[in-house]
């Protein structure tokens, strides 16, 4: 009985480099911008990735989630009632803010409720 021989496998060619200026992928860069507001303030500002819809649409809706979070922490300051809406929104907006970190990883475009809609409408007027 013979034996089975080994084929030697072809070469994997490797992974087709990046254009020098193109930056990083859209999705990974959608996906930073949430990391903190830092992130989302350069890729409003930096050059390519300022035009670029997916981007911009993601950076400046982790903008009005800053914003949505500064309001909740406003309302915390009024006693019992405040903290309880303060926690549950704050909670909410958590919940929020890893999904729109796992859709932009994904490629996904993903509007938050209210915010998302006004965000469309300033990161389509430029």
């Amino acid at each position: 009985m013979d034996e089975p021989q080994a084929v030697p496998s072809a070469p994997v060619p490797p992974p087709p480099a990046a254009a020098a200026n193109s930056g990083l992928a859209d999705n990974v860069a959608g996906a930073l911008a949430y990391i903190t507001f830092i992130p989302a303030v350069l890729f409003l500002i930096l050059d390519p990735y300022k035009n670029r819809p997916f981007v911009r649409f993601n950076a400046l809706q982790c903008l009005g989630l800053y914003v949505v979070a500064i309001c909740f922490g406003v309302i915390m300051i009024v006693p019992i009632l405040g903290w309880i809406v303060g926690i549950l929104g704050d909670l909410t907006l958590a919940v929020f803010w890893v999904m729109c970190i796992v859709k932009a990883a994904n490629g996904q475009l993903y509007k938050v409720p209210v915010v998302g809609n006004f965000v469309e409408q300033m990161a389509a007027g430029k």
